[in-house]
Order: structure tokens, then C-alpha cells, then sequence
């Protein structure tokens, strides 16, 4: 909170919040809420059908066919948007500059990441993620190269999604959301608290934090489509149904990622499905 003076009378005038994380919490809260009532109201098979309610239970996926509807407006959205930029940048950009707008937006993470390894309490990664900032945002020329993996620094991920599910929060009904692709409840909420974790919401005003932070995303989705274009081909080309395969590769590499697995399948969620 600032005074300014109108006629010679100090007024107190309040810091414009933040809108991309206030935006981002409000969606969370509400989707939440829409899924936990569309979850109650799911008709579940009866006992009696042991298999039927196997299966319902491991899709966790109460709203499939709006589920598969968003899957495919997203599909023609990355047909029709994402994918030729994607391709473009790659063409035109040499690998050592897509190197380094990677390791850039990594290390812009870094905040984020160290904030949830010490929610939960994992101190050892805690000090590597905090040597990977220092050493790159210094030696690195502001995270542009990566120097700390070469001296013993693995680069390792955390959001608050992942620290929600080892304080054991479920992971909640599946959900596939306009251009943000899977996003169950707790991963949805995760991505609205990480948004505190983020020291850009406050250094920079109200106005330009929401402008820098969106074109950050821009180029942290179509770096990363860019990345995984042979992959998705793969896997449209050789799966019967697109939609289930997409899901199971969400939950495996959410699972890998909680456990701190190295097996993760390929991070298929700035590809839109």
C-alpha cells in the first residue's frame, strides 16, 4: 500500500494484485469445486460388475466425453496453431540458441522449485536446486548455459502438485482443460500456488508481471512442443485411441515425477491433448 494526495488530502491507495495469479487461483477454485460436484453426480457401475468398477476406477475419469471433446478441440488447435510455430521456430532457430532459451526458462524455475523441495523437506535437493541458480545465474550469463550440470548439479523439477501428492492429496478426477491440456484438480491447484512461488508476481508491477509472465509461457510452450514433435507423431501414429494414451502417459510421468523417478515418459503437456 502507497499515499498519494488528491487536493492536498492523503489517500491511501492499494497495489494492483496481481491478475495472472489471482486469475489462475479463481480458475482452480472453480474447476475444483465443478469436479468434485461432476465426480459425485457420476453414475458408477454396479457392484456386481467387479470389472466394470475396476476399470471406472482406474480411468478416474468421470467426465470423459467432455474430456474427450476439449481433447479434440485442443488437437485442432495444435494442428492448426501450435505445431506450424513450433516447427517454424526449430527451423529457424540453431539448436545452441533453443539450448539456451531452455536453460533460461529452467532456471526462471528455479524459485518455484526450491520452494517446493523444502515444503517437502527434501533439504538435499533443496541445496542442489539453490547451487544450480547461483552458479547459472552467474556463471551460466543469467541461465543461458547450463554450468551447474557440468559440475555436478543435476537439474531436477518440483511444482506444488507434486508436493500436494506427498502430503498425500489425491490426485482427484482427470480433467482436460482448454489449451492448459490434463490438469486434474490437484495439479490445477498447483499450478495457481506456484504462481506465489514466483519472485516476478512482486518485483515487477501488476501490468508488466502479467505481460512478462505470458510471454515467458509463449516461449516455454512452443520451446517445448518444438521438443516433442517426433514424439507426439510417434504416438498418434501408433495409438488406437489417442485420448486414453495421452491420459496414461499423464498419470505415469505425474507418478514418476512424485516419486522422483528417472523413467518418466515424455512431457506431453504444452502439447495441448
Amino acid at each position: 500500500m502507497k499515499q498519494s494526495r488528491v487536493n492536498g488530502t492523503a489517500v491511501a491507495t492499494v497495489r494492483p494484485v496481481r491478475r495472472r495469479f489471482g486469475r489462475l487461483v479463481a480458475a482452480g477454485v472453480t474447476l475444483l469445486l465443478l469436479a468434485g460436484v461432476v465426480s459425485g453426480c457420476a453414475t458408477k457401475p454396479p457392484a456386481s460388475d467387479t470389472e466394470a468398477v475396476v476399470e471406472f476406477e482406474r480411468r478416474n475419469d468421470p467426465i470423459e466425453p467432455l474430456n474427450r471433446y476439449v481433447f479434440e478441440v485442443n488437437r485442432f488447435f495444435d494442428f492448426m496453431l501450435l505445431k506450424p510455430v513450433a516447427v517454424v521456430y526449430r527451423s529457424i532457430t540453431p539448436d545452441r540458441v533453443q539450448n539456451g532459451v531452455r536453460n533460461f526458462l529452467n532456471n526462471l524455475r528455479s524459485p518455484i522449485i526450491l520452494a517446493n523441495d523444502l515444503l517437502q523437506g527434501d533439504l538435499g535437493r533443496a541445496r542442489i536446486t539453490t547451487a544450480r541458480f547461483i552458479t547459472n545465474t552467474i556463471v551460466g550469463v543469467g541461465g543461458i548455459y547450463d554450468f551447474a550440470s557440468h559440475i555436478g548439479y543435476p537439474r531436477h523439477d518440483e511444482d506444488f502438485g507434486q508436493t500436494l501428492a506427498t502430503w498425500g492429496v489425491s490426485e482427484g478426477p482427470y480433467l482436460v482443460l482448454p489449451l492448459l491440456g490434463p490438469r486434474p484438480p490437484r495439479d490445477l491447484i498447483g499450478l495457481a500456488v506456484d504462481q506465489a512461488f514466483d519472485p516476478l508476481t512482486y518485483v515487477l508491477p501488476a501490468n508488466d508481471a502479467e505481460e512478462v509472465g505470458y510471454g515467458l509461457l509463449a516461449a516455454d510452450v512452443i520451446d517445448s512442443r518444438a521438443r516433442g514433435i517426433e514424439a507426439l507423431d510417434e504416438i498418434e501414429a501408433s495409438s488406437i485411441d489417442l485420448y486414453a494414451t495421452i491420459r496414461n502417459l499423464y498419470r505415469q510421468r505425474r507418478a514418476a515425477a512424485i516419486e522422483n523417478r528417472d523413467d518418466a515418459p515424455a512431457d506431453m503437456t504444452h502439447a495441448p491433448q
